[in-house]
């Protein structure tokens, strides 16, 4: 059996198929980079994007045959609205890094309801206060799950699933209904609103594509990966380390207590829904990872590529003291300090290229070690071993740095993009591909596991955090 897996990301979209060994093959992407028409803004075309995803899934197909089912991922809150009689987008799609509702987000915490600009609601609430201001038009909303499913359908079903509703700001903390009081406070009629369905099980035929597969799985990107790399028992955790860094631990069926941000900084989540049972998690986030990465090679230019950075970084044996804070976007879990911004410490005229890139990414790993340290304060768990993905795995240096900071033992993906292989094991679980969660959970095969050698210096590593912090305290002072 093989399923069609439609992985719709920031920067590009990707469809391949997962065949029964949970292998991933055929696979066909294009770059589909957002637009920031001024800076905050961040912009899709969402009928580009959908047209996109269509053409690579038909290429998918055309090379492997027929699928017996559609799995889809997709980035998590951008926002897409749409006319639900003529099936076309009334604006442009607000990417989840859209920050022009951060203004409102401050006024609805006055008032006791907290958002964030990067959650669905308030973007959904600027799209309808922009083209339907008394709110007569018959729209529907959704994000790209959301909205793939209604062009694959030809506008059949208007669906999500919860791990993506999960994080729109509209649900209850318990997953169970939309809150009313947000959807009354922000203006959101029930009638643009998706039905919520299982992560897996059948939701409508893709009747777009030939065959007419039916469509079994949906998942958010960082929950596919979660599943993808097999992290399906309570208490197991995966990184993904891409242009921002996401850790996320599978909790089982219970809830996590915090209703919306634990102490330690982390989120609760969803994982998945299946037989309208819910698997919660939680989530730490890291803004930038290999965004740093970037820096070094399109805006230093020191070295040539994201590849070189692991040969030139082992040319030297440590940082000779450099420490390098990656808030080149402030700082997320378990910081939560729009404020601080990245910083260099420790440079002297002996300090080289070498030096500089092996601090990096010393600095990716050790705020990837804060993620752990915060995911186990609010969890209440220990993390034995760790399970990551992302471009940055690939990067043995790296992965070596990051077993060191955290002293654990940590297991590199057989694929760089896991969320593929996440959202075809949710279809192929509704189609009998696979009997249930621990057959998925026993197909895990790490690409390799490096084992920790000596710890790093965390105490210096703190106190760099420290002085990179609150560099604009405006920005500091925010919360949501």
């Amino acid at each position: 059996m093989s399923i069609l897996v439609i992985d719709v990301g920031t920067s590009s979209v990707r469809a391949a198929v997962v065949d029964a060994s949970a292998r991933v093959m055929h696979e066909f992407s294009q770059v589909t980079l957002p637009e920031s028409p001024v800076d905050g803004l961040v912009e899709f075309d969402a009928r580009a994007y959908v047209d996109t995803a269509v053409e690579c899934a038909r290429a998918a197909l055309a090379a492997h045959g027929p699928v017996d089912a559609v799995g889809i991922a997709n980035q998590r809150a951008t926002t897409v609205v749409w006319d639900r009689a003529t099936g076309e987008p009334v604006a442009p799609a607000q990417g989840w890094q859209d920050l022009r509702t951060v203004g409102r987000c401050l006024e609805l915490a006055a008032d006791g309801i907290r958002l964030a600009p990067n959650q669905s609601a308030t973007k959904l609430a600027d799209i309808l206060d922009n083209i339907d201001p008394d709110r007569r038009r018959d729209l529907c909303f959704g994000t790209l799950d959301s909205w793939l499913v209604w062009v694959l359908t030809r506008g059949e079903h208007h669906v999500s699933d919860l791990s993506n509703a999960a994080v729109w700001g509209l649900m209850r903390p318990d997953g169970t209904h939309y809150d009313a009081r947000v959807l009354e406070r922000l203006g959101i009629p029930a009638s643009v609103l998706p039905r919520i369905v299982d992560s897996s099980g059948p939701v409508g035929h893709a009747t777009l594509l030939d065959g007419a597969p039916p469509i079994c799985g949906l998942t958010g990107d960082q929950q596919g990966s979660l599943i993808g790399q097999a992290c399906v028992r309570s208490g197991s955790a995966k990184v993904t380390f891409g242009t921002g860094g996401m850790l996320d631990v599978c909790l089982g069926q219970d809830r996590p207590q915090a209703a919306v941000r634990g102490g330690a900084g982390t989120f609760p989540i969803v994982c998945w829904r299946q037989d309208e049972e819910i698997t919660w998690g939680v989530e730490a986030i890291m803004l930038s990872a290999g965004t740093n990465v970037e820096w070094l090679v399109e805006d230093l230019g020191i070295v040539p590529s994201a590849g070189a950075t692991a040969e030139l970084a082992a040319t030297v044996d440590d940082t000779g003291g450099v420490v390098y804070v990656p808030a080149l976007l402030g700082l997320g879990t378990p910081y939560w300090d729009y404020g601080a911004r990245g910083s260099l410490f420790g440079v002297t005229r002996g300090t080289t290229a070498a030096h500089v890139t092996r601090a990096v990414l010393a600095g990716v790993a050790e705020l990837g070690a804060d993620l752990v340290a915060a995911a186990e304060a609010d969890t209440g768990l220990v993390l034995e071993h760790l399970r990551i993905d992302g471009g940055m795995a690939a990067n043995p240096v790296f992965v070596q740095q990051f077993a060191d900071a955290t002293q654990r033992p940590v297991e590199v993906a057989p694929v760089r993009e896991a969320t593929t292989l996440g959202a075809g094991f949710l279809a192929g679980l509704a189609v009998g591909t696979w009997s249930g969660w621990d057959e998925v959970a026993d197909t895990w095969r790490p690409a390799s596991r490096v084992e920790p050698g000596a710890p790093t210096d965390r105490e210096r590593w703190a106190e760099a955090v420290g002085r990179a912090r609150g560099w604009y305290p405006e920005l500091s002072s925010l919360d949501f």
